[in-house]
């Protein structure tokens, strides 16, 4: 199902490529909040805050998969757009190894530090036996994270967008399936949730790597040219490794935002987890919809269709503006009723700050789409250093902004949701001042 991305109707293209990656990260939203829904209901609060806090540990491991994936994924579409088959055959192989290494490493460190885990993270005494249960069970399908995010990003390199949604689709239908046999009818409480995921996990990565191995046979890992490979790790680990570090830097200034918000007292904190989850959910289309230009403009840079390079450019920045003024009206005039998604309608207090956090954050969504075009702009021209420099820029300006403003009296939370925006203005600015430079 391979398909390049180097002719044919660029917005046509892009968005055709891009709806099943926006698809997948929706389901994979939807299946978030069935499985809150499964723990909290059956299991009870005290189960569902070791999960939540155990989910936020998954997701900084998994972003620096991801984003090891996603840099090798960079150099995969490049070559392909080349017609360099053996030289690809060759990042591939680098890359299997690479991050294959990497990731059974991270297996081997987290369970040798799971007690110094749980007490970085604060873990209360009365839910350090649940924590430790559920960690120690979900921490087993790290390595097929890695499996599934490799294969995917591999095969979203020479086109294919459909299959790793079909792997996400299965493997999502199959977590909530198995969630509810083993916490509501086995009765295995918060150790049968975190089988499910795992048991889910390793079916979507070996799934997709078997189908890959069958199917692909040209994007085997050709294991007679290790040598040649080897030639090839710098290039791979240069760009996974800006990939991972922009992955992990935005996490870090997400924490570093949330022990700020915690300091505003019980209302900020519930309102802010509600309409965090909300802002997330409302941009995600156009967060995929950068990665999926980084995979076009790569494409085609490698082909040294520059033309074509611009052309999308112009037709992505169509495309995303318009999306993020249409939801920006929606969040923006929908905000009371989108809180009252996830608060009861009678927490006036609450609803009344998160509604300011989605006015603020809502009218400038058009800032946050055209920084996921530049991060995939610079991924995909062989810059990847510059999506952490622009990372570093948003995140900075964000917590620091956040940091002096919040503590004024007449300010107080409302510079930590303005900072936000800024940072995200200040980094299109200087990522557009340097893309007119070097396109010169």
């Amino acid at each position: 199902m391979s398909k390049e991305l180097t002719s044919g109707n660029v917005s046509r293209t892009m968005i055709k490529f891009a709806g099943p990656m926006i698809l997948g990260n929706l389901l994979q939203q939807c299946y978030n909040i069935a499985d809150t829904l499964i723990v909290g209901q059956v299991l009870g609060a005290e189960a569902l805050a070791a999960v939540g806090s155990a989910y936020t540990l998954m997701t900084f491991l998994t972003s620096i998969l991801i984003g090891l994936c996603m840099g090798s994924g960079s150099v995969f579409s490049y070559y392909y757009g080349r017609r360099d088959n053996l030289r690809m055959k060759d990042g591939i192989l680098a890359s299997f190894l690479f991050i294959g290494g990497i990731s059974i490493l991270m297996n081997i460190l987290v369970f040798a530090g799971l007690d110094g885990i749980l007490r970085l993270l604060q873990t209360p005494a009365s839910l350090e036996g649940l924590m430790r249960e559920y960690v120690w069970l979900i921490f087993w399908e790290i390595f097929f994270v890695f499996l599934y995010n490799y294969y995917a990003f591999l095969l979203r390199a020479v086109g294919d967008s459909v299959t790793p949604l079909w792997f996400l689709g299965i493997a999502s239908v199959l977590n909530i399936i198995l969630d509810l046999w083993f916490v509501m009818g086995l009765h295995w409480g918060i150790g049968g949730a975190a089988i499910a995921t795992v048991i889910a996990q390793i079916v979507s990565g070996v799934g997709i790597g078997i189908y890959t191995w069958w199917k692909e046979p040209g994007l085997r890992p050709d294991f007679g040219r290790a040598r040649q490979a080897m030639g090839q790790m710098k290039e791979i680990v240069r760009f996974s490794l800006a990939a991972s570090i922009q992955q992990s830097v935005m996490n870090f200034g997400i924490l570093m935002i949330q022990g700020l918000v915690n300091s505003f007292g019980t209302a900020v904190m519930a309102a802010y987890a509600a309409a965090v989850k909300i802002d997330s959910f409302a941009y995600m289309p156009a967060q995929e919809f950068g990665n999926s230009f980084s995979i076009f403009i790569s494409q085609n840079h490698g082909a040294g269709k520059r033309e074509r390079v611009g052309e999308g450019v112009r037709a992505a920045v169509k495309i995303s503006v318009e999306f993020c003024v249409i939801v920006s009206v929606f969040v923006f005039l929908a905000a009371p009723y989108l809180m009252m998604i996830f608060v009861n309608p009678g927490e006036t207090e609450i609803i009344r700050v998160g509604v300011g956090y989605l006015r603020v954050e809502g009218s400038f969504y058009c800032g946050i789409g055209i920084l996921f075009l530049l991060y995939g702009y610079y991924r995909g021209i062989g810059w990847p250093e510059m999506s952490v420099v622009l990372t570093v820029i948003s995140l900075g300006t964000r917590v620091l902004l956040a940091y002096v403003l919040a503590p004024m009296p007449k300010i107080g939370v409302w510079g930590i949701w303005w900072a936000i925006p800024i940072g995200w203005l200040l980094a299109d600015v200087t990522g557009l001042v340097v893309m007119k430079k070097k396109r010169k």
